[in-house]
């Protein structure tokens, strides 16, 4: 008999070695079996936990995509200005908690698979339109808002620029300089204060 209250615990762990796997090979040419090794299961258990590959990839892009949630939501509870929103959605993105290399090499993997797979296209959209609404939520304050949505646009396509050219280099993510990349872009495109 499992012991109760063992499967979160494993989806956990299998998830976890998901986002590593990935990480470590750089795209998705990762088996179950691997990933159920890295995770201390057997693959039969991983395969009964998640089904397939997908669904795993799946369940890991969700936990991924909920973190980034939580992290927006408490970043932007603590934004004092408008201003101070959108650069509270910019930083969160770079976070060490967010721009480490495997979850960059999960999100490369992601994009791509977004392109064959319903499940994962839309999460991919689920993303865009959070990423979007946060930051229409300090530029509406401070630009128009057709305005504000093609800045909120340059920035989003920065971001996940960033995360993609961060994915073809070797070494350890920069954040500093990506934040101030981004940044940069946006002071160029807010009125004069």
């Amino acid at each position: 008999m499992p012991k109760l209250g063992m499967e979160p615990v494993r989806r956990r762990a299998l998830i976890d070695a998901t986002i590593e796997a990935i990480g470590d090979s750089g795209s998705l040419d990762v088996t179950m079996s691997e990933i159920a090794g890295r995770a201390g299961v057997s693959s039969a258990l991983a395969h009964h936990y998640f089904g397939g590959k997908d669904d795993l990839l799946q369940a890991a892009m969700r936990h991924i995509l909920t973190e980034l949630g939580a992290d927006a939501r408490a970043a932007l509870a603590s934004a004092e200005t408008p201003r101070g929103r959108v650069s509270a959605i910019i930083e969160v993105n770079f976070s060490p908690k967010q721009f480490r290399s495997e979850i960059i090499a999960s999100w490369l993997a992601f994009y791509v698979e977004a392109q064959r797979t319903e499940p994962l296209r839309r999460l991919l959209r689920i993303y865009a339109r959070r990423l979007h609404s946060n930051l229409m939520s300090g530029l509406c304050a401070l630009l128009p808002r057709p305005e504000a949505a093609l800045v909120a646009e340059g920035v989003a396509a920065l971001i996940d620029g960033l995360y993609i050219r961060r994915a073809l280099k070797d070494g350890l993510p920069d954040a500093a300089s990506a934040i101030a990349l981004v940044e940069d872009y946006l002071s160029a495109k807010l009125p004069r204060e």
